[in-house]
C-alpha cells in the first residue's frame, strides 16, 4: 500500500499537479468552522499560477488554505467588525505558514482589513448553492466599485 502511495505521489508531482502533495494532504483538515488570522496575497502573485491551475486574480474573491480543500468555498467573517465576504478556495498557502487562509487583495478590501494586513476571521465552510448568490453578488457590487 506504500509503495502504492508512492507511486501516485511521484506521478502527481512529475505531472506538476502539485508541488508538495504529500506533506499538503496530511495538513488538510476540512473544518466545518474554525478561527484564526487571514491576511490576504501580496500583488507579487498576481498572473502566476495558482494549485488549481487558475491564474490569480487580486479583483475575485478566492483564497489559499491549508485546512478546506481545493474547489471548496468558504465564509469568511471578519471578528473585529462583523464583515462577511464569501471565497472559493483555489489555492494552496506555503507549507510553514501559520495564517488560516489568504485571501485576494478584493476580499480583504470587502472585510476592510486591507489597510491593517491582517484580522483575525472566522472561516466556515459552506455549500457552493449558499456561497454562490453572495459570490455573485460581491462581484457585482465590487465591479460597480460598491460595498454589499
Amino acid at each position: 500500500m506504500r509503495k502504492l502511495i508512492t507511486s501516485i505521489l511521484v506521478v502527481a508531482a512529475g505531472l506538476g499537479l502539485n508541488q508538495n502533495v504529500e506533506a499538503q494532504s496530511r495538513k488538510i483538515t476540512n473544518p466545518v468552522k474554525a478561527s484564526g488570522i487571514a491576511s490576504y496575497y501580496h500583488n507579487k502573485f498576481e498572473g502566476r499560477q495558482t494549485s488549481t491551475g487558475e491564474i490569480f486574480d487580486q479583483d475575485k474573491f478566492t483564497a489559499a488554505s491549508n485546512t478546506l480543500k481545493l474547489g471548496e468555498y468558504a465564509k469568511v467573517t471578519n471578528l473585529s467588525n462583523g464583515e462577511v465576504v464569501y471565497v472559493r478556495i483555489n489555492d494552496r498557502m506555503n507549507a510553514a505558514n501559520k495564517r488560516l487562509i489568504d485571501l485576494t487583495s478584493q476580499a480583504a478590501k470587502s472585510l476592510k482589513f486591507q489597510q491593517k494586513g491582517i484580522t483575525k476571521v472566522r472561516v466556515e465552510r459552506v455549500s457552493a448553492s449558499e456561497a454562490g448568490p453572495h459570490l455573485l453578488a460581491q462581484r457585482t457590487a465590487a465591479a460597480r466599485g460598491n460595498r454589499l
